[in-house]
């Protein structure tokens, strides 16, 4: 490929990456405005109705918001690394359905009054009380090289996937985003478990089921690949 062509290629993407982060603004505002009208506040909150600054609801939400927002940025460098219109079409699929997700949760944040980060060591809400039937989940997670939840990928890992590309490419997203997605469903069953925000709860339950569907359908995708 020449220089040339390299640069008419990357001119090319410029038009998709921006409609990609338009459209998602859009479903982001959309979402929220949703959530908000759809909104049940209950148990776990101040006197104001809004949950408190070191409760689940808020842990879940601000950590929630940072593990979908490496889904959605793996997501789209491997769009830009691979021309397979399957791996292409899932990782749409995903960076469309964890930004919107991840747009609600930091609405929720703005709506209770509380701030989108925390000083406490992320997955701290996991820590805090008992789950029954989530004895054997691990809630000390270890942050390191970038990863700061479970599933999450390291930088190395994150600079790997940037240089590949074609199959290998595929191959690795597959492998990282089935990561991803065990980790977040640790975390999702987690929020099922110790939040009383009946919406939240709804919204955690929906990301299992998701997510579960989705690691299925990448084993099929690795099988297909000789991975």
């Amino acid at each position: 490929m020449t220089e040339g062509t390299t640069a008419v290629g990357r001119a090319s993407r410029q038009p998709l990456v921006a409609g990609i982060t338009a459209a998602l603004a859009v479903l982001t505002l959309v979402a929220v405005g949703l959530m908000w009208l759809m909104s049940d506040r209950s148990e776990g909150t101040t006197g104001t109705g809004a949950p408190k600054d070191t409760s689940a609801e808020a842990g879940f939400a601000r950590d929630m918001s940072t593990h979908h927002q490496q889904a959605v940025e793996m997501s789209l460098i491997v769009r830009d690394r691979t021309d397979d219109e399957d791996v292409r079409r899932l990782a749409f699929d995903i960076l469309t359905a964890q930004a919107t997700e991840r747009g609600i949760l930091q609405g929720w944040l703005d709506m209770w009054g509380l701030d989108r980060t925390s000083e406490e060591p992320p997955m701290t809400w996991m820590k805090h009380g008992s789950m029954e039937g989530m004895e054997g989940m691990d809630h000390a997670y270890k942050p390191h090289d970038g990863s700061l939840m479970p599933g999450m990928a390291t930088n190395t890992e994150l600079d790997r996937l940037r240089r590949a590309k074609g199959k290998a490419a595929e191959v690795l997203y597959l492998k990282l985003m089935t990561a991803h997605h065990k980790g977040g469903i640790e975390m999702a069953e987690g929020a099922v478990a110790k939040v009383h925000d009946p919406t939240e709860k709804r919204l955690a339950t929906t990301m299992v089921r998701a997510q579960q569907s989705e690691i299925q359908l990448m084993a099929d995708m690795l099988k297909e690949r000789g991975a």
